[in-house]
């Protein structure tokens, strides 16, 4: 090929040139100064050049011959700079250049061939350049760019059409300095509305509605498309997403292809404002377009033309937005390749349209690095560069044509720059000159593989036709190097004929335009002789001329002067067009016709909402004037601790500006405050609301009929909007649903999903939704997820918050503002005192609702000041007070009304009978017949002509007596709906017609023992005497009420009924014989065993014990017995269906013969095994396991029934590891024998023996195609086998140490093993070595893939995480965070989150994307051995050597249930797919657990072992309690409600006291440290370490300024209770056993201290010296006592009891007790000391003459008197209790605790060493008793002739207790029920009583 003709070749193809000089710089020699990889890549390049040379020419070659053509490019381009350094690159790389094509005159010299005069001629005039020449009157001055004529719109007038709206909202997004070049009446239009907030915002509003009417358009033809295009340019991101997103919908959904969406698409794209398309959204949508064009089939021309436009578009806007990474295989390739076959294709319109495509797509990179573009074209390394001129504002025309010709690729390599250079210029030039077809032209000059520049060109030319720079663009198409090629005239005739049709350019602009393309078609010699091009320009100018106006008669005159113009080929080609007739395809020439726009009127014409709104919005916050509310605070979920608590409304504010949660689920007990606050947030939320934004909408559940529907538009309807309003807020609005009382609507089912609310067309809504916390269930997020369960990805969008009792600063918030708003009698000091004097009130006034009852009622129980410290108040008792005080009330009320002569005659009839006791009966019958007649759904509308004669008449007929109750009970009345004030008025009305305590006492004429001011006594007197009660039972005994609610409905799941009942059953004992009652008749008839199941539940409630109770025969099903008592009871023949028996007590009980189908103990059994487990593992669909055992033999079992499939033998040593095959026919086993065998489990045989591990196999792994498994042993190898032939694939040798772990990536083609502290990746294919990770520190525990298989984890040994990419080798991240090593790892089932168990005690979740942590789970008390996710990812479970296993929430982190059953550390855990939890411990049991029930109604509270010691606080009405588990506890002395779990001590806790002001404990452990503890938040304030051994005994000072502690070191110090820091030390005794106890003597200025040396000694407290030192002890002191006076102490040495005087020192008497004194203690009066020992005597003794006057046999252990000295109670380690009568010496009670030793104190003011119960000294009939079970329990003393005790309450074990309970002949007991009790102790045969 001549020089000239590559010269000319260079003009055409321009963008070569720098193809070729990238390609050279590519391979140039790297330089020396590198980095590592550089240096591996250039050694890589090298390599692969040195390959290259024996091809048919050297690489040197060819690079100097495209250097030579480079420069000859460069030189006929006129660029002589350019041309002379490529000729010299040529020389040094072995290339002849003549010497005057390296002189400065360059263009007249030659490279290596002479230059002809045809390069010459094509270079241009002297320049050298290709400039074609038309006439300087067409486009001979820049113009404005179309526009419309700006009339603005009146304010809050009508907008005339769509254009006026557009020019609207651009001209307000103008800044004001622009100002000054606007027309003046669009300045002052402008000026004036940025002053009107309203006017603007009423503006967007329109702008928004009409897109949403645009949404709403069915058809969606080509105007209503231009109208939105009109406005695109000018939307707000929101509104212009919003539509984009629905073009992409239409687009997507439809089956036929819209080609007016389409083109909609394309124009929203190619108008778009910068920043508004981002990479994300323009990738998705070029997705979806490729799609549809590689799924077109036999489609029109015109349908591909159309998809490849829009294409285009997004193209363009992707290089412009300059988006990179392009998924090559996915994306880029296929649609290269679709757009490459469309250049087949006779339709030149389609081919251009694909060439344009397939140009943009060049310069939108894709994903492939230059290394591997490099191996996939060549082998020779390219490092390709792409770019792309954009245009910008002021643009710089000589800039963009000097880029025109250095827009750079990367070629394939030499050869193919070589092939390029010698081909693609010859064939364009003959096409230049030969006029070709230019079908053929684009098919044989138009490269479907490089870029071009003609592409670069026609987006300059866009850029200037926008801005009106019309010379510029002239310019441009007349000089571009381009400009001879087909595709650049093609695609300048196109811009000019849609100028020319553009009526909004001037007249002159577009016939311009006009005369452009006349030029182009008559000027051959400048344009060429394409007859494509000239039949496209003959296209444009017809449809041209059919435009109204001027236009078209000018281009009809130009059509008629070209039917002659040219030679006679030309003119026949002429009229060959005319006679085929114009083509299909339009030009965009012209824009819809906008003077009518029909989507902007309707938008106008929609119905007035806002109108309504404004007056919804008055009416809710006129509403809740003068409404009491204290901003509640909550925590994040039920589970999560009471002091982790933040401000509810700030949260819920947060939630709903969050767009990762769509739900809020707002839980909280009844009368929390739930109702309250959602009304609060109504008000808040309609306060901020602004026109056009969300609106609140407030509903009450209860009062919609089927809220599982439809829900919005009902409340609406009920709030008067119109059918039109409804469907206009559901089209276009949003809401903030607050939903209110799920529980009371009686709903099961997920209202978010059931209203379908966000999906589309559908209402758009986020949910605040409450509900009881009683009334969830275990699986109670299925309820309020937002998403299908199984979809986890989304969990995340429900978001909880559980309301938490008011502090006691919100308690007097409350009362301040309820004095405030009601005016009440008392003032609010008053409330505050009498809070404080009635400790039982404590608990309720944290609750909302009972605090407004109790501020009612206060003033009617007392006055103010009055004493009632003894009293005490019930929730129930609580609401007696108020029912009657209220209908009270409204008999007054009702007596001063202006009543009907009817109506007052009823009101004196229902008085003479007593008003009050009227209402209560009209009260619990409306109650009970709602249960009965509507299943409890709360609210009941009547209608009287459809409700005539039903059930409902019989309460809310227009009868003046039911008209009078109604008005008088505590009933809200909306419309025709009447409800309860508070849904637990309603469960009190149904407790009250279950019992009603004023019908059995009124009958039995009983005197009350409180008044109330203004009234005869009250029926509800909050104290009664036991006695009286007994009395009334024994004459009255009551059979059961057929007619009882408890007899015709369960209220098994009713919490908060039971409630009021349960307390019921504590206050009246006639109540609690009458369940007894019903528990009776239910064995003789069945009838009655719904009454009997609600009977026996209320009375577990209760705390009733059923030890040794005959209940044969009973029939009970479906009770909740949980955490019931029924030791040694006789269950024979009952009927337990369903019954609920977890954590409850059958030891020894007899359920021979009983029905027991579906009975729940809340636990499954466990498999124990004979050797030592080794190994286990579960197959992947979770319905077989297999076990390794220490005797080298295998077992596998069946998950669902246990039952053992296969015992495999075959390894002659214990098995380490087991892997099962993917499809779980097969596992394979590694042992000690230093073998791999391969199991067959359908055969249960040895297929293959793999011997050549020379030491043990410690790990396997099975690929996930099953047919390979790899193996890892101590003798550092890793081995692959094939499991099909049996042969060894690879030995993988590279580890220096044993191989700990080894696993296949997911898709199995590689290996990670784990071993030497390196991870090591392994290729299986050709078993070499990929990658080395290591670390500064060493790897340990184990190596995970993700489920993808892209990443890899591993632990380091310095406390961190490593996180690799598998591709590459590469750490992506290292965790922080854990302060110990990590043992283990999960990923989550979809790879976006990690989660890592540490030793320290904690797991931490991550965000695999970020690195970031997203929680930290506590609660673990030892190191983490194994975490496993749910199969959705939603729950982790983890199990510890702590013995316990947790499952937690993976998207709040909160522990869901905590499971314990365990003896051992629990080593694996397991996620089943059936929701089963499977654990393995080093006890060799398997467990499996069901969590599916959840956690059961009360939670176990216990201490986990030995109680220690048990404190009582008198003015908190507050227990507290330590124990050898490191924990105090504090309890509810009323309830038995678990307060406040403390930990921090790492030992057992020997003792805890309150402080003498009762606001801080003290503790001393066997960690050597002593705690201060704030009692109110539960916080250690102090901790008092400086004992080098274990302190047994503290104390505090009179005053509480001090604390005095013990220790085993010897000593004794003093500590600052302020400071915490150490006043005085003292030594005691150096011998072994140090100081046993310490004790401040009751005046507080000495202490006094007693060791194992046998001495007291007596300290000043000030000084720290020693007083005195008290001898004669023959043994350790173990407990000192002080007389009630403080004159005398006693103490105890084991052996006898000395009385001492404190002034003098001097012994008063030795009592002589005996061997093994254990306790002695002084009576109230000081006149007597009880003394115990071990050997079950009890001593009494005189003090002043030391003479013992009584001994009490079988008291043993703790001895204790009564408050008044009239009794004495004794507990031992042997679980006996005893109560003495003072006086007499008689045993008048006695119980035995089986099993639970009596350990603790519980008498502030005794200093016992082993004292296991203590009386309470604010109530003389109670006692409290700590035990070696952990369990605390407080007794009641009943006095009369014969005392009994009765159980309060006790805490909860948490554990299912059945030793030797008989399960002979049970029926319907499941296999796994079966098996539990037989593992517990169950036997096959009676109990003998």
């Amino acid at each position: 090929m001549g020089t000239s003709s590559c010269a000319r070749q260079r003009q055409k193809d321009p963008v070569l040139l720098n193809r070729i000089h990238t390609w050279v710089k590519t391979t140039r020699p790297p330089p020396q100064n590198t980095c590592e990889p550089g240096i591996e890549q250039c050694a890589q390049r090298k390599a692969l050049i040195a390959s290259k040379k024996d091809e048919d020419q050297t690489l040197s070659e060819r690079i100097a011959s495209s250097y030579i053509d480079l420069g000859t490019l460069q030189d006929s381009l006129g660029r002589s700079d350019k041309a002379r350094a490529n000729f010299k690159k040529a020389v040094q790389w072995g290339g002849k250049v003549e010497q005057s094509s390296l002189n400065n005159d360059v263009k007249s010299g030659t490279a290596g061939k002479g230059k002809g005069k045809e390069a010459q001629e094509e270079a241009g005039e002297g320049e050298g350049k290709d400039i074609a020449h038309i006439s300087q009157n067409i486009f001979s001055e820049n113009v404005n760019p179309p526009s419309v004529i700006f009339s603005p719109p009146e304010t809050d007038g009508r907008v005339n059409d769509i254009r006026q709206l557009a020019a609207c909202l651009n001209l307000l997004r103008l800044s004001s300095s622009s100002d000054n070049v606007l027309e003046p009446v669009a300045r002052d239009w402008v000026q004036a509305v940025r002053d009107n907030s309203d006017e603007q915002e009423r503006l967007n509003l329109l702008a928004t509605d009409v897109i949403r009417e645009f949404v709403g358009d069915e058809l969606k033809d080509a105007k209503a498309i231009a109208e939105v295009m009109c406005l695109a340019p000018v939307l707000d991101d929101q509104n212009f997403r919003f539509l984009l997103g629905r073009f992409y919908s239409g687009v997507d959904q439809s089956d036929l292809l819209n080609v007016n969406q389409l083109q909609g698409l394309a124009d929203l794209i190619h108008g778009a404002n910068p920043g508004y398309l981002n990479s994300d959204d323009l990738v998705k949508i070029l997705e979806l377009l490729s799609s549809r064009l590689s799924g077109t089939h036999q489609q029109s021309s015109n349908y591909i033309y159309q998809l490849t436009l829009a294409i285009s578009h997004v193209l363009d806007a992707m290089a412009d937005t300059k988006v990179n990474g392009l998924n090559r295989e996915k994306l880029h390739t296929p649609l290269s390749s679709y757009l490459d076959k469309l250049r087949g294709s006779s339709d030149p319109y389609l081919v251009f349209q694909a060439a344009y495509a397939y140009q943009a797509l060049q310069y939108v990179p894709d994903d492939e690095t230059p290394w591997q573009a490099a191996m996939r074209r060549t082998g020779s390394v390219i490092q390709g560069v792409s770019g792309l001129v954009s245009a910008v504002k002021g643009f710089d025309l000589n800039g963009f044509m000097e880029g025109l010709g250095n827009i750079q690729q990367g070629m394939a390599g030499a050869t193919e720059v070589f092939k390029v250079a010698k081909t693609a210029y010859k064939d364009a030039m003959s096409l230049a000159k030969g006029g070709k077809d230019f079908i053929d032209s684009l098919k044989e000059s138009f490269s479907f593989d490089q870029k071009r520049s003609w592409y670069t060109a026609l987006r300059g030319a866009d850029t200037l036709i926008r801005d009106g720079h019309l010379v510029k663009f002239k310019t441009l198409v007349c000089e571009a190097p381009c400009r001879r090629e087909v595709a650049f005239q093609w695609g300048v005739c196109q811009r000019l004929g849609e100028i020319a049709g553009n009526s909004l350019w001037s007249v002159d602009t577009r016939q311009n335009a006009v005369a452009f393309l006349e030029e182009i078609y008559r000027n051959d010699t400048e344009w060429g002789q394409q007859v494509d091009v000239k039949q496209w320009i003959l296209t444009i100018l017809v449809q041209v001329s059919s435009q109204p106006g001027n236009i078209a008669q000018y281009a009809t005159t130009v059509l008629e002067e070209l039917r002659t113009d040219g030679d006679v080929g030309k003119q026949e080609m002429y009229q060959s067009y005319r006679e085929s007739g114009p083509s299909s395809y339009t030009l965009k020439i012209d824009i819809q016709s906008l003077e009518n726009s029909p989507l902007l009127d309707r938008a106008q014409n929609k119905p007035d909402v806002e109108g309504s709104l404004r007056q919804l919005k008055k009416r809710r916050l006129e509403d809740q004037k003068n409404t009491i509310y204290i901003p509640p605070q909550a925590k994040a979920s039920l589970q999560a601790p009471d002091d982790a608590l933040f401000p509810l409304m700030e949260n819920v504010q947060e939630f709903l500006k969050s767009n990762q949660h769509q739900v809020l689920l707002l839980l909280g007990d009844s009368g929390a405050g739930k109702s309250t606050f959602n009304k609060a947030l109504e008000c808040e939320l309609w306060g901020n609301y602004k026109k056009g934004g969300t609106i609140p909408l407030h509903i009450s559940l209860a009062s919609i009929d089927k809220p599982d529907q439809d829900m919005i538009a009902k409340q609406l309807r009920r709030f008067d909007f119109s059918e039109a309003q409804i469907k206009e807020l559901k089209e276009y609005r949003d809401f903030i649903l607050i939903c209110d009382g799920y529980d009371e609507s009686q709903q099961t089912r997920n209202l978010y999903m059931t209203n379908q609310l966000n999906q589309p067309d559908e209402w758009k809504a986020k949910m605040v939704i409450s509900c009881r916390s009683e009334y969830i269930g275990a699986d109670y997020r299925d309820r309020f997820q937002p998403v299908d369960r199984n979809q986890s990805s989304k969990s995340a969008q429900l978001r909880e918050a559980v309301i938490t009792p008011f502090s006691t600063k919100q308690v007097h918030n409350y009362i301040d503002q309820y004095v405030g708003v009601y005016q009440p009698l008392w003032k609010a000091e008053e409330y505050k005192g009498a809070i404080d004097r009635i400790p039982s009130l404590n608990e309720l006034v944290g609750n909302p609702f009972l605090m407004t009852l109790l501020l009612e009622v206060l003033p009617r129980m007392m006055d103010p000041g009055q004493d009632m410290s003894g009293t005490r108040v019930t929730r129930v008792l609580l609401y007696d007070q108020f029912i009657e005080q209220w209908l009270e009330r409204g008999k007054r009320r009702l007596g001063e009304k202006d009543l009907s002569l009817s109506a007052r005659a009823a009101f004196d009839s229902l008085s003479e009978e007593g008003f009050t006791v009227n209402g209560i009966d009209f009260l619990k019958k409306l109650s009970a017949a709602i249960y009965k007649e509507q299943d409890g759904q709360p609210i009941v509308e009547y209608s009287r002509f459809r409700d005539e004669g039903s059930w409902k008449s019989a309460f809310f007929s227009r009868e003046d007596e039911k008209y009078l109750l109604r008005e008088a009970c505590p009933l809200a009345r909306n419309g025709n709906q009447y409800r309860f004030i508070h849904r637990s008025m309603l469960e009190y009305g149904v407790a009250r017609a279950i019992f009603d305590p004023q019908e059995w006492k009124q009958k039995a004429a009983l005197q009350p023992t409180m008044n109330r001011r203004g009234s005869m006594s009250s029926v509800f007197s909050f104290e009664i005497h036991e006695n009286e009660v007994e009395s009334v039972v024994s004459e009255d005994e009551q059979e059961p009420d057929p007619k009882s609610p408890l007899a015709w409905r369960s209220f098994i799941n009713e919490p908060s009924l039971l409630q009021f009942l349960t307390e019921r059953v504590q206050q009246e004992p006639i109540f609690k014989k009458q369940l007894f009652a019903y528990i009776e008749h239910s064995k003789r008839d069945k009838k009655w065993r719904t009454a009997a199941a609600n009977a026996i539940t209320i009375l577990i409630r209760a705390g009733v014990e059923f030890r040794f109770s005959d209940l044969k025969g009973v029939r009970i099903p479906g009770a909740d017995l949980s955490n019931g008592v029924f030791e040694l009871a006789n269950f024979q023949e009952a009927d337990l269906r369903k019954v609920n028996l977890r954590n409850s007590c059958l030891r020894r009980a007899d359920l021979s013969r009983s029905l027991m189908t579906g009975v729940h103990f809340g636990e499954l059994p466990y498999l124990q095994f004979r050797f030592s487990l080794v190994a286990i593992t579960y197959s992947t669909d979770g319905t077989s396991f297999a076990v390794g055992l220490g005797d080298g033999s295998l077992e596998v079992y069946e998950t669902s029934t246990w039952d053992k499939k296969h015992t495999l033998k075959g390894h002659d040593y214990k098995v380490f590891c087991i892997a099962y095959s993917p499809n779980a026919d097969r596992i394979v086993s590694g042992s000690k024998d230093n073998s791999v065998r391969l199991w067959d489990l359908t055969t249960g045989e040895c297929r293959y023996t793999f011997n050549g591990h020379k030491k043990w196999v410690m790990c396997v792994a099975y690929s996930s195609r099953g047919d390979l498994a790899a193996s890892g042993s101590e003798d550092n190898t890793v081995r692959v086998w094939d499991l099909e032939t049996g042969e060894c694939r690879h030995i993988l040798s590279g580890h220096i140490n044993i191989i700990h772990h080894v696993a296949f990536s997911p898709n199995g083609t590689s290996i990670a093993s784990l071993g030497d502290s390196t991870v090591r990746l392994w290729d299986v294919a050709t078993g070499s070595c990929r990658y080395t990770l290591s670390d500064y520190y060493p790897f340990i525990g184990t190596v995970i893939y993700s489920p993808r298989g892209d990443l890899i984890a591993s632990a380091s040994g310095y406390k961190s995480v490593m996180v690799w990419e598998e591709e590459t080798g590469k750490c992506r991240f290292e965790l922080f965070g854990h302060k110990s090593t990590v043992g283990c790892m999960a990923f989550s089932p979809k790879g976006n989150q990690l989660a890592s168990g540490c030793a320290d005690e904690t797991i931490r979740l991550w965000d695999v994307d970020t690195g970031t942590s997203i929680h930290t789970l506590e609660g673990h008390e030892k190191l983490i051995r194994s975490i496993a996710y749910s199969r959705q990812g939603d729950k982790l479970a983890s199990c510890s050597d702590d013995r316990s296993i947790r499952l937690w929430d993976t998207e709040t982190g909160e522990c869901l249930h905590t499971l314990i059953g365990h003896d051992a550390n629990v080593f694996d855990v397991v996620c089943l797919p059936s929701g089963l939890i499977a654990s393995h411990a080093t006890d060799d049991k398997v467990r499996l657990w069901d969590v599916s029930a959840g956690a059961s109604r009360l939670v176990p509270s216990d201490h986990k072992t030995d109680i220690r010691s048990v404190r009582y606080s008198a003015k908190r009405r507050q227990i507290a309690s330590c124990g050898m588990d490191g924990t105090i506890r504090l309890w509810n002395a009323e309830t038995g409600t678990c307060l406040r779990i403390m930990t921090g001590h790492s030992n057992d806790i020997s003792n805890v006291i309150y402080s003498p002001h009762e606001d801080l404990l003290a503790s001393c452990s066997d960690d050597n440290t002593a705690r201060l503890w704030d009692v109110e938040s539960g916080t250690c304030r102090q901790i008092l370490s400086g004992h080098s051994d274990r302190v047994v005994s503290i104390a505090f000072s009179p005053e509480g300024d001090q604390v005095a502690t013990a220790s085993r070191d010897g000593t004794v110090r003093l500590w600052n209770v302020e400071t915490g820091a150490c006043q005085l030390e003292l030594t005691h005794s150096p011998r072994y056993g140090g100081v046993g106890v310490v004790a401040y003597t009751p005046q507080g200025d000495q202490i006094v201290s007693g060791a194992s040396d046998y001495t007291l000694k007596i300290w000043d407290v000030k000084t720290g010296e020693c007083k005195q030192t008290l001898t004669g002890h023959t043994n350790s002191i173990g407990n000192i006592a002080f007389s009630p006076d403080g004159n005398q102490m006693a103490s105890e040495g084991w052996e006898d009891v000395r009385l001492w005087d404190l002034k003098t020192g001097e012994c008063s008497h030795v009592l002589s007790h005996g061997i093994g004194i254990q306790c002695v203690v002084y009576s109230p009066d000081g006149h007597h000391v009880a003394s115990s020992c071990q050997y079950a005597i009890t001593k009494l003794w005189d003090v002043k003459t030391g003479e013992c006057y009584r001994t009490l046999t079988d008291a043993r252990g703790s001895v204790v008197y009564s408050p008044k000295g009239n009794f004495i109670l004794s507990g031992s380690f042997h679980s006996d209790m005893r109560l003495f009568d003072a006086k007499t010496g008689e045993c008048r009670w006695k119980q035995n605790l089986s099993g639970a030793d009596l350990r603790g104190v519980g008498d502030v003011e005794q200093h016992q060493r082993t004292a296991g119960i203590g009386w309470i000294p604010s109530e003389v009939d109670t006692f409290i008793t700590g035990t070696h079970d952990g369990s605390v329990r407080v007794w009641e003393v009943i006095e009369g002739d014969q005392s009994r005790v009765r159980l309060r309450w006790r805490s909860t074990n948490g554990r299912l207790t059945v030793e030797d309970t008989c399960i002979q002949g049970v029926e319907g007991l499941s296999y796994f029920n079966k098996r539990l009790l037989e593992q517990r102790g169950a036997v096959n045969e009676p109990v003998l009583y």
